[in-house]
């Protein structure tokens, strides 16, 4: 893990070794300040934009778009330590050899660090960059909410950050004239990643691999009502109970995503009331595939 600096292989760091940098929590924000002094020891100019993605720009004042490289600091819940932090690292140890080498740009380049890409904190994948595109509307996205009610307006207000500025940016979209993202898909296991294709990378004996294709990608949320009723009192053949429909869809989800030769994951769900005692009122699954 020397390839990592110190920062990186301690903040957020579980004793298991997972990661846990939640997007604007006191890891992610740990790393954040790593990204600004690491730009600044090599030389580039830091800049935050209005949806707090952080860039690192070399030669901003260069004519013509701009070659971008990077990734993202936030992690999975419980995810592993290169994915996401591999592609920013590598940016600047590029841009580091070839400083080093007298190699003078002749457009800019500019080191990008993504805010919330897992959605590990607030739900919505890939939030910072969509956020900047336009593909998600602001006001939309400053109510999203994490597991204790804290919104992502008041996580960036919590982190110096402006949330009224926070929308699209066609301005900067229109800079940038080519993305690359070195990366890689891990989980914290010591395996070089979970998805087959990458796993067969390893078996191959090669490197790294150049993307041709993505898998496609969803998120739905499953809501399934049932009739409350006290759990003590109310005969088996009686009860309307959602927690077995669910119990059900969650073993259907992982049945089809076989069938079909696909990923599938069913990795949050919620009971209401929540009680032991209680048959629920309403069960909620979150499917990932």
């Amino acid at each position: 893990m020397s390839f990592l600096p110190p920062v990186l292989s301690r903040a957020g760091i579980g004793p298991d070794g997972s990661v846990n940098r939640a997007s604007f929590g006191a890891a992610d924000l740990e790393c954040r300040a790593w990204f600004g002094a690491r730009a600044t020891e090599v030389g580039l100019a830091v800049e935050v934009d209005r949806n707090g993605n952080q860039w690192a720009w070399w030669g901003g004042h260069l004519p013509g778009t701009a070659l971008v490289v990077g990734s993202h600091l936030d992690s999975v819940p419980d995810g592993g330590r290169w994915d996401g932090p591999l592609g920013v690292v590598a940016a600047f140890a590029a841009v580091g050899e070839l400083r080093s080498r007298g190699f003078a740009p002749t457009r800019p380049i500019a080191v990008v660090n993504f805010t919330e890409e897992e959605g590990g904190r607030f739900g919505l994948a890939c939030l910072g960059s969509r956020l900047m595109t336009g593909a998600v509307d602001g006001s939309r996205a400053l109510a999203l909410a994490d597991r204790d009610g804290v919104t992502l307006e008041q996580a960036m207000v919590a982190a110096g950050l402006d949330p009224s500025r926070v929308g699209a940016d066609p301005d900067r979209v229109r800079r940038i004239g080519a993305f690359v993202e070195p990366h890689i898909e891990q989980g914290h296991l010591p395996v070089i990643g979970s998805l087959p294709e990458v796993r067969g990378l390893a078996a191959a004996g090669a490197p790294l691999g150049v993307l041709t294709e993505i898998w496609a990608h969803g998120r739905w949320r499953v809501d399934i009502p049932g009739t409350p009723n006290h759990a003590g009192t109310t005969a088996l053949e009686d009860r309307d109970d959602p927690v077995l429909t669910m119990a059900r869809g969650i073993l259907l989800v992982r049945e089809v995503a076989q069938e079909l030769g696909v990923i599938a994951t069913v990795g949050k769900v919620s009971v209401v009331p929540g009680a032991v005692n209680a048959i629920a009122s309403l069960a909620t699954m979150w499917i990932d595939a």
